[in-house]
């Protein structure tokens, strides 16, 4: 019998126990965008939280994302994109360092961000500015929700994996697939885990299903 699958994730598929595990607080504030070339965008959530601008202030702004699906939520509000890391904040750096050091970015952020490539491009001489333009809290469903001792977890992000380790324990028969370095890197030490090649949600289902 396959053991039950269970994502824990903002997002959710039809082949798992989709568990929303973030509360997500938009914030507004004051930006000149006018002052920027480009856009840094990490997360799904920063373009819904662009919503709240009048579009002719940032639409003209390209952007670099870390996800193809951040670069699709971008496009889908009519912005362009100029490249896009796989997955991993880190991997920004190496995108921003291909442009000229006269050119200045905005990074559009959560509160709490786990990346620190910010710091190494600023002391390389790049000008990044950052706003905080969401928060989010650890969701009820995730902090209330009833695991079998036996299921795969799939966990997408850092925060997911935090929130979930509030009010559950990890049990040994507990087979644990993670989205990628940064995921991974917020479980406990001792914890073994599956790590997704595939910096997606869809390639976590995969292996899970093929388990």
């Amino acid at each position: 019998m396959s053991k039950p699958i269970y994502l824990f994730s903002i997002s959710s598929h039809p082949r798992a126990h989709s568990v929303n595990s973030l509360n997500t607080l938009f914030l507004k504030p004051m930006i000149d965008f006018s002052k920027y070339d480009f856009l840094i965008l990490t997360s799904k959530q920063t373009s819904e939280a662009l919503k709240q601008y009048d579009q002719k202030e940032y639409l003209s702004l390209p952007s670099i994302c870390v996800s193809k699906k951040s670069a699709e939520a971008y496009e889908a509000l009519g912005g362009s994109v100029l490249a896009y890391a796989k997955g991993h904040g880190d991997e920004l750096s190496s995108l921003i360092k291909q442009f000229s050091h006269t050119k200045k970015w905005l990074y559009l952020r959560a509160k709490a961000v786990a990346s620190d490539f910010v710091n190494e491009c600023q002391r390389e001489g790049f000008c990044i500015d950052e706003k905080v333009v969401y928060e989010s809290s650890c969701s009820q469903e995730i902090l209330q929700a009833k695991i079998q001792e036996n299921a795969i977890l799939i966990f997408t992000s850092p925060s997911s994996v935090r929130c979930f380790l509030k009010n559950h324990q990890l049990y040994e028969t507990n087979t644990l697939i993670v989205i990628g370095k940064t995921t991974a890197q917020a479980l406990p030490h001792e914890v073994k885990y599956i790590l997704s090649e595939d910096k997606t949600i869809q390639s976590c289902i995969d292996i899970a299903i093929n388990l």
